[in-house]
């Protein structure tokens, strides 16, 4: 009898594991121990999505724009979403190494473009990092009955990068408990309290989802529309971070691709429910749009819950921010770590150490708590240098979601056969263009001048934050070319183009 036929299934499955990732390139004795179960990588994705720290941070500004029917944009993004994480699993279930777009990209498309893609998804999580935990500071304050000022919003974000820094330093098993955890409190702190509103503190009925109240007069209100649909942009990502720790999953071909999808569902219907308690509990829907109420989320919960009732919401809202940047600091780390790996990083020997102990790489997550920590703290000197590099996130995000998808449309079209568990046939090509198209036009939307009247710095902050870490990216590899380094395979999707190594 074979030693393989002599192995308990479950130990025999991740031998299976292993020796795939060796064949992709990578060593047969992986560092990662594949402990994250598919709950746990749901878990993973949907704390890093966050319904509760999207809806109720963007809530007001885009009630504001344009009212109620600003809830369908969060269905309008869901299933243009869905379409790219339709791809990413075709993706990853084809190569299901750690690290996520990046190697993705390398395999793809070739050295250049998966260097590139790397760097500015890597900026961008960074900065999302640091925004969502700046985000958790009023919330914090407001929960120790402190006033919220710069500094106490400060401290109260580096505690929160500080917690989950220490949290994801555990390992494996504490991030997959930790965020399960947080999975439940979000959504069951979701389903409560948007259940209690329905019940409690409704104050319309559901037809006010097609009417603007004043919202986007003088203007075209599709313009308004659009612009209040950013709450559905910035709320659908976080999916692809199923993908991220894809060395860490049992059976990632199959797992990892039904996680992102699942992600999507449970995610969605989160914010959904969540946004449309909100509205229907709103009293005065002018107030909000004329700016006369600026936290409508607030003052709800607190007439609905009471004061007591009202900091146990906070503690929850405060559970999904740090879950949100625990998930958020585990995506980056093993992207930091895959592109370390490859010797394709600045400080790379330090970045690709890994703990032999807790089986994390510790610098790579201290690079995503460090950098955050000194974006936060930058807020103290410029607030307008924070709202650019912020502005940025959203954006890289979905520019390093396209560039996935354009280098995965391009090996299509070149004559690539994905053979991963999950494919999606000849369906694939119609799939890829419609996430293509999908992304570009989200990418317009979060660039688009809104505000002649602000001047044109405030107007093209995002085009000039996204444009200005692409050329810092070009600068840095045609200067130090770090592409050419590592000796890990690239550009051998394409059927044409043999695996190709920089090994001798």
């Amino acid at each position: 009898m074979s030693a393989e036929m002599t192995k308990p299934a479950g130990e025999a499955g991740i031998d299976e594991d292993a020796a795939h990732l060796a064949s992709l390139g990578y060593s047969y004795d992986q560092q990662f121990k594949r402990e994250m179960t598919f709950w746990g990588n749901v878990s993973l994705g949907f704390t890093y999505l966050s319904p509760v720290v999207g809806i109720y941070s963007l809530f007001a500004a885009s009630l504001g724009i344009a009212g109620p029917p600003m809830f369908w944009s969060l269905i309008i993004v869901g299933v243009g979403q869905l379409l790219v994480a339709t791809v990413f699993g075709e993706v990853v279930s084809n190569y299901p190494v750690a690290g996520g777009v990046y190697p993705w990209s390398r395999r793809l498309w070739g050295r250049k473009w998966g260097w590139m893609n790397g760097w500015v998804y890597l900026c961008a999580l960074l900065a999302t990092i640091a925004s969502v935990a700046y985000g958790a500071g009023p919330f914090l304050s407001s929960l120790l009955g402190m006033e919220s000022s710069v500094n106490s919003v400060i401290m109260a974000a580096l505690a929160v990068i500080l917690l989950a820094t220490v949290l994801n330093l555990g390992g494996t098993k504490v991030l997959n408990k930790v965020a399960m955890l947080g999975l439940l409190a979000e959504l069951g702190g979701a389903l409560v309290v948007g259940i209690w509103l329905m019940v409690a503190a409704r104050e319309h009925d559901l037809g006010v989802l097609f009417q603007s109240f004043g919202a986007g007069e003088g203007s075209n209100y599709f313009i308004a529309f659009a612009a209040a649909g950013l709450i559905g942009i910035y709320q659908y990502y976080g999916f692809e971070a199923c993908g991220d720790v894809a060395e860490e999953v049992p059976n990632p071909g199959r797992t990892i691709p039904k996680a992102m999808r699942m992600t999507i569902y449970i995610g969605g219907f989160a914010a959904m429910f969540v946004c449309l308690s909100l509205i229907l509990a709103v009293p005065d829907f002018g107030a909000v749009i004329s700016g006369a109420d600026p936290d409508p989320v607030g003052n709800v919960l607190l007439s609905a819950f009471g004061p007591v009732g009202f900091k146990v919401v906070l503690a929850v809202v405060l559970i999904s921010f740090v879950s949100c940047v625990l998930s958020l600091q585990a995506a980056s780390s093993r992207l930091a770590y895959s592109m370390a790996r490859d010797g394709i990083l600045p400080a790379s020997k330090l970045l690709s150490k890994f703990s032999e102990s807790r089986h994390v790489p510790p610098y790579a997550l201290l690079l995503a708590g460090l950098v955050p920590a000194l974006i936060v703290i930058g807020s103290k000197v410029s607030e307008d240098a924070l709202i650019t590099i912020i502005s940025f996130a959203a954006m890289g995000m979905y520019m390093g979601f396209q560039m996935v998808v354009l280098a995965a449309l391009r090996a299509r079209l070149k004559g690539w056969k994905p053979r991963g568990a999950f494919q999606l046939g000849a369906w694939g090509t119609p799939v890829y263009v419609a996430a293509l198209a999908w992304g570009v036009l989200g990418m317009v939307n979060m660039a688009w001048p809104r505000t002649p009247e602000a001047g044109w710095f405030s107007n093209y902050i995002v085009l000039i934050s996204a444009v200005g870490v692409v050329v810092i990216g070009l600068v840095y590899m045609a200067w130090k070319k770090p592409y050419l380094k590592g000796d890990a395979p690239f550009g051998d999707a394409v059927p044409s183009a043999p695996a190709r190594s920089l090994k001798p």
